[in-house]
C-alpha cells in the first residue's frame, strides 16, 4: 500500500513538473512572437517616412519676355512687358485695357506679339498707320529720321507725321506750319497748341516722336 502511494505522488510530481514547463515555454513564447512581429512594423514606418516625392515639372515657357508698343484707342498707351508667348489682347491688356471707341474687330486678339512690335488699336473705320519701314527710313535724307524710328517733328514732312496714330493730312500740315512759324520743337507738349491736338492724341504719339 505504501508503495503505491508512493508512487501516486511521484507521478504526481512529475505531472506538475512537466506543466509547469509547458506553460513556461508557451508563456516564454508570447514575449519571443510580439519581438518578431515588431521589426516588421518598424521597418515599414521608416520606409514610409524616408519616402521621397518626385518634384513636378518646371513651369513652360515660350521664350523670353518680350516689350510692344502699345497705341491707339487703350487706357494707358505706351511701352509693356509680357512674357514670351503673350497674345495681342495680353498686350491690350498690360496698356490698361481698350477704351469704348476701340474698334477690337480690326484686331486679331489672338495673334502671337513678338519683341519689338507696335500694336495699334484703332477706333471704328479707322486705318492703321503703317510706320516707315527700313529701306524708306535709310533712303530718307540725312537728318529726317529720328533715333529708333522715331518721328522727328522738326524735320519730317506730311507724309512722315500722317504715320503717327490719329495724324491726318490736315494735322500734319498744321504741324509742319507750327514748326515754321515757332521754331522747332522743344517738347512734345508743344504739339496741344496746335489746333486739332487734344490730350488724347498727345498720349498716342508721346512715345513715337523726337525732335
Amino acid at each position: 500500500m505504501l508503495l503505491l502511494i508512493a508512487v501516486a505522488v511521484l507521478a504526481l510530481t512529475s505531472w506538475s513538473t512537466g506543466g509547469g514547463e509547458e506553460l513556461g515555454v508557451a508563456v516564454d513564447a508570447v514575449p519571443a512572437a510580439q519581438v518578431d512581429m515588431e521589426p516588421e512594423g518598424d521597418v515599414g514606418l521608416p520606409a514610409h517616412e524616408g519616402a521621397s516625392v518626385a518634384p513636378g515639372p518646371e513651369p513652360a515657357t515660350d521664350g523670353p519676355a518680350v516689350v510692344v508698343h502699345v497705341v491707339g484707342q487703350v487706357a494707358d498707351p505706351g511701352l509693356v512687358d509680357l512674357p514670351g508667348g503673350s497674345r495681342v489682347a495680353d498686350a491690350l491688356e498690360a496698356a490698361g485695357g481698350a477704351t469704348d471707341d476701340a474698334d477690337l474687330a480690326a484686331l486679331n486678339l489672338a495673334r502671337a506679339v513678338v519683341d519689338g512690335e507696335q500694336v495699334y488699336v484703332p477706333a471704328p473705320g479707322e486705318e492703321p498707320p503703317v510706320p516707315p519701314s527700313a529701306s524708306s527710313a535709310s533712303s530718307a535724307p540725312s537728318g529726317e529720321v529720328g533715333h529708333g524710328g522715331l518721328v522727328p517733328l522738326n524735320t519730317a514732312g506730311t507724309e512722315e507725321l500722317m504715320s503717327l496714330p490719329g495724324v491726318g493730312p490736315v494735322t500734319a500740315e498744321r504741324i509742319v506750319a507750327w514748326r515754321e512759324e515757332n521754331g522747332p520743337f522743344t517738347a512734345v507738349e508743344e504739339l496741344t497748341e496746335i489746333s486739332g491736338v487734344g490730350p488724347a492724341l498727345l498720349a498716342d504719339v508721346r512715345d513715337l516722336v523726337t525732335w
